[in-house]
């Protein structure tokens, strides 16, 4: 496989890369370049190209034609008329000769299997080259004009967005909120051509000496805690707002000292000079007890987390919005506890690691409040160092590579072929039922190469998600989805997957979701979070008890709703004809079978309807507690192995 990204602003290098040179060189070129190097390493690439702008501004490095990367990776530059640096809104213009260049190098070939556009501008050229050349195109958009903080957004970005997200073959994300929430906003089918895979993270210093010489003279005691933010100085990164907490904070002053890395000053444009002169003004006074360095090179950012680390400080993003957030990742690498907002992909990454505290960027005593618990607590620091630490493994550029890959690969295969002529449907739920077990996952998977029945997924996750654990598991994807307890149902089409609209209306026409949301609202629930509520989905935290006093309320409200209860600590509310059972019907239906043509395999709560329902059920053995109440029955198994193991021994009592 031969894999081109198209990344065309910022300025885009080979290692050491200068962030901050401009305002448009940040997290997408670290991003950029740790996927490319990966990709190289997978067995079966033979090439990965990364195509970027040339220009003669800030040196030779980026006016060259071609560059190495490593081994099978390499840069290659298009030359047009204009030499100049362009920043990102002013690169539009340059997108025709941008297209007219990359075709160009294209019919003298070689041609890459497969283009991977990073940005908007980098999206138009790729979709209109890749129709050129009958060439499939990915897209990752790192940040969407849609959720511009601050001002309106930019409607030639938004336009251009909007044409690449409905007809980009895939669509490559680091987030759930970019999954589930930014990108249906352009497009809501486009959510079943969009896959989240959490990109790495490089290596941070092992220690901090190039950050004590970057600091040398410009604090009073470099040893005290340090706050220290690392971020590009735009105003939606919001810097000026972490200055101000420290200042209004007297005993947060006290206590530690504040370090800022916005950028290389000397390079910086009109705008990025307003926002330092800001800073500057709005830490007068902190002279000894805030650095605000005007240089620096990568080695001097690894350092600075570990030197940050040493202190026992944190690492603050205070940004109005954060689409990923890829310098929390490295703060965690180091054992750096963080404060981070809680808007945008930081809700997620502080989610999965524990690292940390989120906060309302507004807030700027919330801010200072954070720094300080975090700080003067021995204990919660030690903990958030020690979690950042241990889950750091889950972003890797490896992973990255192999999941991103294996995107690619199902786009040369096309739409998945679906059996008509089975005559049982298997319905499985995901997590501890076909997941738990490596080599119980790799025996389930191969097994379903030679399957003479329908397999499909019953899940109570998003379908991003879904997607995401079954590449983790080396799962295959199913004939369909049903995803969000029965909620959702994803068919496959000649785009790739799209939600079952006969579904979702005959689901939503059952229940008055306002009203039902109205009567649990007043329980004064412990709410899931933002994305996880969904059109036909409600859901909360809580034990058995509280979703018992959910259902009792719905009934004296006259409301007629779904109460599911999992893992004993999930509580889903869903539309009275929703559920996985009505969700396998539903698909079911499609191959002329019905329920009692069903299989069902489960472990959990959200799985009781169909393991009831349907003709024959598997109950793993690792099974919660919540099944105990499955009424025995002709059909239902409980079997003696846990995951898909277990769900391997039903099959075969089955057979």
């Amino acid at each position: 496989m031969h894999i081109m990204h198209i990344a065309l602003g910022g300025c885009l290098k080979a290692p050491p890369v200068q962030y901050g040179l401009s305002e448009d060189t940040g997290g997408h070129i670290a991003y950029v370049l740790g996927a490319a190097t990966r990709q190289a390493a997978q067995p079966g690439v033979t090439q990965v190209d990364v195509v970027t702008r040339a220009f003669d501004s800030f040196g030779p490095d980026y006016a060259r034609a071609e560059e190495p990367l490593g081994p099978k990776a390499r840069i290659l530059r298009l030359r047009t008329a204009d030499g100049r640096y362009l920043t990102k809104g002013a690169l539009w213009a340059e997108v025709p000769a941008l297209r007219d260049a990359l075709a160009a190098r294209l019919r003298q070939g070689p041609r890459p299997d497969l283009l991977h556009a990073h940005f908007a501008d980098a999206g138009e050229v790729a979709l209109e080259v890749g129709a050129m050349f009958g060439i499939p195109v990915v897209y990752t958009p790192h940040s969407l004009a849609l959720d511009k903080v601050g001002g309106a957004a930019d409607t030639r970005r938004v336009m251009a967005e909007r044409r690449i997200i409905a007809q980009a073959d895939a669509i490559v994300v680091s987030s759930r909120d970019e999954a589930e929430r930014q990108v249906p906003a352009y497009d809501a089918g486009a959510i079943g051509r969009t896959h989240r895979i959490g990109p790495g993270v490089c290596a941070v210093a092992r220690e901090a000496g190039a950050a004590r010489r970057l600091l040398a003279g410009m604090l009073d005691d470099p040893d005290r805690p340090m706050i220290l933010a690392i971020a590009r100085p735009v105003a939606k990164k919001n810097l000026g707002a972490l200055v101000r907490a420290y200042a209004g904070d007297v005993a947060l002053r006290g206590m530690a000292n504040l370090v800022i890395l916005a950028g290389q000053h000397a390079t910086a444009d009109a705008d990025a000079q307003a926002v330092l002169a800001g800073l500057r003004a709005d830490g007068a006074g902190l002279e000894g007890r805030f650095a605000l360095p005007a240089a620096h090179d990568t080695r001097d950012v690894a350092a600075l987390y570990r030197m940050a680390a040493g202190t026992r400080g944190v690492f603050v993003n205070p940004a109005l919005f954060e689409p990923f957030g890829l310098t929390l990742l490295e703060a965690a690498q180091a054992g750096l506890p963080v404060v981070a907002t809680r808007h945008g992909g930081p809700s997620a990454i502080l989610g999965d690691l524990g690292n940390g505290r989120l906060v309302e960027p507004l807030d700027e005593a919330g801010i200072a409040a954070a720094c300080r618990a975090l700080i003067g607590d021995a204990g919660e620091w030690d903990r958030a160092s020690a979690n950042g630490r241990a889950g750091i493994g889950r972003y890797d550029w490896d992973r990255y590579a192999v999941d991103s890959v294996r995107v690619y690969a199902g786009l040369r295969r096309g739409a998945r072929p679906v059996r008509l002529g089975a005559a049982r449907l298997l319905a499985c739920d995901i997590d501890n039922t076909l997941t738990g077990c490596a080599p119980g996952a790799r025996a389930f998977a191969r097994w379903t190469e030679g399957a003479d029945l329908s397999f499909v997924v019953a899940t109570g996750r998003s379908l991003p998600e879904a997607r995401a654990v079954l590449r983790q598991w080396e799962l295959p994807e199913p004939e369909a989805f049903i995803t969000s307890v029965g909620t959702e149902v994803f068919l496959w089409g000649d785009r790739g997957l799209r939600l079952c609209e006969a579904y979702d209306r005959r689901i939503g026409a059952s229940w008055d979701r306002a009203a039902v949301q109205g009567v649990v609202a007043g329980l004064d629930p412990a709410w899931q979070a933002d994305v996880d509520q969904k059109r036909h989905k409600i859901s909360l935290f809580g034990d058995a008890g509280m979703a018992a006093r959910v259902l009792a309320a719905l009934d004296r409200a006259g409301l007629v709703a779904q109460v599911v209860h999992s893992h004993d600590r999930l509580i889903d509310i869903l539309p009275p004809a929703a559920g996985k059972a009505a969700a396998i019907a539903a698909v079911a239906a499609r191959y002329g079978l019905g329920l009692a043509d069903c299989i069902a395999a489960g472990d959990s709560g959200n799985d009781f309807d169909m393991l009831d329902r349907c003709g024959a059920a598997i109950v793993v053995a690792n099974a919660s507690a919540e099944l105990a109440g499955l009424r025995p029955r002709a059909g239902l198994m409980r079997v003696g192995q846990p995951f898909a193991r277990g769900v391997l021994e039903g099959l075969e009592r089955i057979a």
